[in-house]
C-alpha cells in the first residue's frame, strides 16, 4: 500500500474539530505567527503539520528554546529565527513519519495475514520489531546456555592479585599440572609500568541513557524515571528531558551556574562547581 501521496487529517472528533477551528481562524487571520513547538525534529513536525492543515500564509517565525526560565523564554523571543532554517528538521521528520507509515501498514497486514492464523494482529514496527528481535535472540542464548567449569591460576603478592597468564583451563588436572610447575620456580616481578592518563566526564544523558541507568542503580521503570525527570523539568532545574541529543546548546552554558544554585538541597555537590569557572566541553556543550 503506496499512496500516490501523503496527507494529513484532522481525527473526527466533535472536540478537536472545534478546538482545530479556532486555531485555524487565528492562523488564517494573523499577520505573522510564531511555532513555539517542542525544538526537535518531532515538535517542528507537529507545528508543521497543524500550520499546513490551518492554511498558515503569513510569515512564520521559530522560537527554539530548551530550557523554561523566564531568562530562557525572553532570550528566545527576542532571537527569533526564520522557519526556512529548520526545513532539514521537518523534512527528516517527515521522511521518518512516511516511513513509519509504509512498513507499518504493510508489514503488519504482510505477517498477520501469514502467521497470525486469522486469531490475531501482528504488529510490526521500525523500532519495536528490532528491539523484540534483540530480546527473543538473547533469551535463546539464555536458554540455550550451558555452563561449563573451568579453573585459573591467580596469586596474591603484596596487596595484589595476578593470574597466569596461561588463562582458564578447561580440566582440572591440566591446572594442578600447571601448578606444580609454577609451584617449583620463584615469583619475580620482571616489568613495572606507570602511564598517566585522563578521564573525562561522561556525556550528559539522554532520555533513554537516563532511564537505563536508573534502572540499574534504583530499579525504577522507564515511566517513574520519566515522571521524575519531567518533576525536575518544571521545577527548571534540568533542560527539557524528551531530547535524543546529550549536549547543551551553546546559549545554556552561561545559565549553568544560576540553575546549580537552585539545587538547594544538594549544595554539598555543586559547591566545588561555584569556586570557579565551569569547564566548557565540546561533548557537553555545542553551538546549534
Amino acid at each position: 500500500m503506496i499512496p500516490p501521496r501523503f496527507g494529513i487529517k484532522l481525527i473526527e472528533n466533535p472536540t478537536y474539530e472545534q478546538q482545530f477551528k479556532v486555531i485555524e481562524t487565528l492562523v488564517q487571520n494573523a499577520e505573522m505567527v510564531i511555532n513555539c513547538g517542542d525544538a526537535g525534529q518531532e515538535g517542528e513536525l507537529i507545528q508543521r503539520w497543524v500550520m499546513q492543515k490551518a492554511g498558515c500564509k503569513c510569515p512564520v517565525y521559530r522560537l527554539w528554546i530548551s530550557s523554561l526560565t523566564e531568562e530562557s523564554i525572553r532570550e528566545g523571543f527576542n532571537n527569533l529565527k526564520k522557519q526556512e532554517e529548520f526545513a532539514h528538521l521537518y523534512e527528516a521528520g517527515l521522511s521518518r513519519a512516511i516511513g513509519d507509515w509504509l512498513l507499518g501498514m504493510n508489514a503488519i497486514r504482510l505477517y498477520t495475514l501469514r502467521y497470525g492464523q486469522n486469531r490475531q494482529v501482528l504488529s510490526i514496527g521500525r523500532v519495536q520489531t528490532p528491539t523484540l528481535a534483540l530480546i527473543v535472540n538473547r533469551h535463546k542464548e539464555i536458554e540455550h546456555f550451558k555452563p561449563e567449569p573451568y579453573w585459573e591460576l591467580k596469586t596474591v603478592y603484596r596487596g595484589t592479585t595476578f593470574s597466569s597468564a596461561k588463562g582458564k583451563f578447561t580440566k582440572k588436572e591440566e591446572g594442578e599440572a600447571f601448578l606444580e610447575i609454577v609451584q617449583q620456580k620463584d615469583f619475580t616481578v620482571t616489568d613495572v609500568s606507570k602511564k598517566k592518563g585522563k578521564e573525562y566526564a561522561p556525556r550528559l544523558f539522554d532520555l533513554t541513557s537516563l532511564q537505563v541507568e536508573c534502572n540499574k542503580k534504583f530499579s525504577f521503570t522507564a515511566e517513574d524515571t520519566l515522571k521524575l525527570i519531567q518533576g525536575l523539568y518544571e521545577k527548571k532545574v534540568t533542560t527539557y528531558p524528551r531530547v535524543d541529543t546529550t549536549f547543551l546548546s551553546d546559549d545554556i552554558y552561561p545559565k549553568v551556574p544560576n540553575t546549580l544554585k537552585g539545587l538547594v538541597d544538594y549544595r554539598e555537590l555543586t559547591a566545588p562547581l561555584a569556586t570557579g569557572k565551569l569547564p566548557k566541553s565540546k561533548k557537553g556543550v555545542r553551538q546549534l
